[in-house]
């Protein structure tokens, strides 16, 4: 089975390495972005199988980012995994109304964020085909 790629998404430098190291040793292929504009070039250029995506970044925050993914046929079916360190108790539900698959809070827990990646990787792979 081909390592499925996953976009890291995060302005924070040492959390984009830390998962970046992390999901690899867990098996995924990483690409990385460090803001909002570098994450919709990065998938226009080479759609991930998911996007790890942090909710607050210059250049477009987690929710613009996920709501121009869903308005594009082309990259609405990627799932995408938000993860934030706010306790805001309405951010979950907040980004999974305007289409994240999951949320993360920080900080993450690599064997937690690796299951969830699978989960929704898994969950697109079931959607995809079905609808084939």
């Amino acid at each position: 089975m081909a390592k499925a790629t996953i976009l890291v998404a995060d302005d924070d430098r040492v959390v984009v390495e830390l998962l970046s190291l992390g999901l690899a040793a867990r098996g995924f292929k990483v690409t990385v972005a460090a803001d909002g504009m570098q994450v919709i070039m990065a998938v226009r250029r080479t759609p991930p199988e998911a996007i790890l995506l942090d909710v607050m970044m210059p250049g477009g925050t987690g929710f613009d980012v996920v709501k121009r993914l869903r308005s594009n046929a082309a990259t609405a079916g990627i799932p995408v995994v938000a993860m934030s360190a706010s306790t805001d108790p309405a951010l979950p539900q907040k980004v999974q109304d305007v289409g994240a698959n999951a949320f993360l809070l920080k900080p993450v827990c690599l064997d937690e964020v690796a299951a969830t990646l699978r989960r929704v990787l898994e969950k697109a792979s079931a959607v995809g085909a079905l609808d084939s």
